[in-house]
């Protein structure tokens, strides 16, 4: 939901483009977000997380395939995708080199099929692609509930929480000295737009704010901006997860002239301000987006269709390619909530 808007924000309506995000009573389809998540919950639901991931990707690329209106599909992969023990920074050509971090493997590598997926279907059909890697996502309108929520979000409930209630520590989970590369959802959003309007390629792309930071620089710098002043108590019976995590960013200023451009800080006053002006919203496990309305006929032109996910939507590509012929957008974005 923040991608969208920060999209609209950015520059999107110069282009003429419209966007729909949700969906339509009179298609039967109901639209879940919130697929992805952190390592716990990476832990305890590792068959839907692969499936419902493999399969909405698989169901928008031949939709989109058999669609005459869309002439790119954009596709976010992971950094999870990566081998466990990738050389750092990170480079594309890396990508195949070995297995992901366990804990990570049913999303990342089902998200690598969805590339594979998108190659063959270039090389065979001329179906124009972009393919994207962002690294760890964060930003207002993220998840803050803490059977899905990744680690800035996590955090931040947990120091608000702190705080309010006078607590003298935080239970953090692992020792602090993994490493993560973030990237505010703008950035993220931005590096979209500009492969939707200038890119069509199946290599893979990585978007990045080429910092790596430890996660326990992270807590720290999480307990500063909230205010929370008590301690930080690690569990190292907890697993770490990929041990380090930074990319390279040269492909993507090369082919798409993008740049990250928040500060890092900055971003994390940012979504501490939101979580504290929407706690009900960021605290719910789902976040449901459906339009009302007697159909899709009075929506207009639709030019990108972003395409929210989960399991309810993937139980067949029929309804997708409905929903995309009666549309006719010209680019499919399919979305995670930013997994």
């Amino acid at each position: 939901v923040a991608s969208a808007q920060a999209m609209r924000e950015r520059s999107l309506f110069d282009f003429g483009w419209r966007f729909h995000l949700g969906s339509a009573s009179d298609v039967k389809a109901d639209f879940d977000f919130g697929t992805g998540g952190g390592i716990g919950y990476n832990q305890a639901e590792p068959a839907p997380l692969y499936l419902s991931n493999l399969l909405m990707g698989t169901h928008v690329i031949e939709a989109a395939r058999h669609a005459a209106s869309v002439h790119k599909t954009v596709l976010l992969g992971t950094v999870c995708s990566y081998p466990k023990f990738t050389p750092v920074p990170f480079r594309e050509e890396s990508l195949w080199d070995g297995y992901p971090e366990e804990t990570n493997a049913p999303y990342g590598v089902a998200k690598k099929a969805h590339l594979l997926h998108a190659q063959v279907n270039a090389q065979q059909y001329g179906q124009q692609f972009a393919y994207l890697i962002p690294t760890n996502l964060y930003g207002p309108g993220d998840k803050f509930h803490p059977s899905v929520s990744h680690v800035i979000p996590a955090l931040i409930k947990k120091c608000v929480e702190a705080k309010e209630a006078g607590a003298g520590h935080i239970d953090v989970w692992g020792t602090g000295s993994a490493s993560r590369e973030y990237l505010y959802v703008e950035d993220a959003a931005a590096a979209i737009v500009l492969a939707a309007e200038k890119h069509n390629g199946t290599e893979p792309i990585n978007l990045g704010a080429d910092r790596e930071i430890t996660i326990r620089e992270t807590a720290e710098a999480i307990a500063e901006v909230t205010g929370f002043t008590g301690t930080l108590k690690w569990d190292p019976t907890k697993p770490d997860g990929q041990p380090r995590r930074r990319i390279d960013p040269g492909r993507a200023a090369e082919l798409l002239g993008w740049k990250a451009s928040m500060d890092f800080k900055e971003g994390l006053r940012r979504t501490v301000d939101w979580y504290l002006a929407n706690v009900e919203l960021g605290d719910k496990f789902q976040i449901r987006a459906t339009l009302k309305g007697p159909g899709l006929d009075e929506l207009g032109r639709i030019d990108v269709l972003m395409v929210p996910i989960d399991g309810s939507f993937t139980m067949g590509q029929p309804l997708m390619a409905d929903v995309i012929q009666q549309i006719q957008p010209s680019i499919v974005l399919p979305m995670h909530y930013w997994g």
